[in-house]
């Protein structure tokens, strides 16, 4: 009797863009794992509960969450991991034969795994992040999920600054660090809002969920983020988790200013690594899994 197809995917509004099929299907391949699927998942706001209480029933044991939808996932959710509960967001799903739904939360820990492998790389002897001073761009589920890992790694001071300001406080008031009124100097820039996913890497708009305006050039995409060109060079390290062919207006800009940068296909790889493990028992080929995502 053949064995029952094993399904995942990733639920987001838009997902178009997103990489992780790919990068699944990788690790699938290298495991030799050919009783498992991994596919993308449009679906919008309104109809998040529904679809994610049918997908059991459609042989689905498991989801990754994107935006807009990883604070309504938490809620949706029959239980959930401490991580995601004291982050207020869920980036990963577990599907039970019997209905449940847990919520995970592996952006978190996969931001702080690619960022140290990160400064690793720098010739610098700085152990990890502990005592460093981080700039978190946004307040939505990712950035309740850099916070609250950026913290728990013991970096020495976090700051969160946010288009509505009520936001960033309300963010630091649950989670620790400081709101300010625009991004001040810090050895790390994290950006975790949307701004740069509003292009293709030929310019042309693409879709975005409809709170964000469209990024015609560099200067519009950093000025949706209270940020001046000239303002990069007081970042040695800038993070961004919008991933984009051409790469981002904000890492191109800090690039030319001899910033290291990481993008946010690394930190894609290391979530979704973790989610992996925590769906199949297995811990995935990484390369494998990078490969796939920076040739989609």
């Amino acid at each position: 009797m053949p064995q029952a197809l094993k399904r995942l995917g990733v639920l987001g509004w838009p997902v178009a863009h997103s990489r992780s099929p790919a990068m699944h299907t990788a690790a699938f391949a290298a495991l030799a794992m050919p009783g498992w699927r991994y596919q993308r998942l449009p679906v919008p706001p309104e109809l998040l509960g529904e679809t994610v209480r049918a997908l059991p029933g459609a042989g689905f044991v498991g989801a990754n969450v994107t935006i807009p939808h990883k604070r309504a996932a938490l809620a949706i959710a029959d239980e959930a991991s401490g991580a995601a509960a004291e982050i207020g967001a869920a980036n990963t799903l577990l599907l039970g034969e019997d209905g449940r739904v847990r919520a995970e939360n592996t952006d978190a820990g996969g931001l702080v795994a690619a960022l140290e492998q990160s400064l690793s790389g720098d010739g610098s002897s700085r152990a990890g992040l502990k005592g460093l001073r981080v700039m978190v761009l946004g307040a939505g589920g990712s950035a309740r999920a850099a916070v609250w890992g950026l913290l728990r790694a013991g970096v020495g001071e976090l700051f969160v600054w946010n288009r509505t300001a009520s936001r960033a406080q309300e963010l630091v008031h649950e989670l620790g660090g400081s709101a300010v009124a625009s991004p001040v100097t810090a050895d790390v820039l994290v950006n975790c809002t949307a701004v740069g996913l509003g292009q293709t890497a030929n310019g042309e708009a693409s879709k975005t969920p409809s709170d964000l305006q469209q990024s015609s050039s560099e200067a519009d995409a950093l000025n949706q983020l209270a940020l001046r060109i000239d303002q990069l060079r007081e970042y040695s390290h800038v993070v961004d988790l919008v991933y984009r062919t051409g790469g981002t207006p904000l890492l191109n800009a800090a690039r030319r200013l001899g910033a290291r940068t990481l993008d946010g296909v690394e930190i894609l790889v290391q979530q979704g690594a973790l989610s992996f493990e925590l769906w199949t028992g297995v811990r995935p080929p990484l390369d494998a899994m990078r490969e796939a995502a920076r040739a989609d």
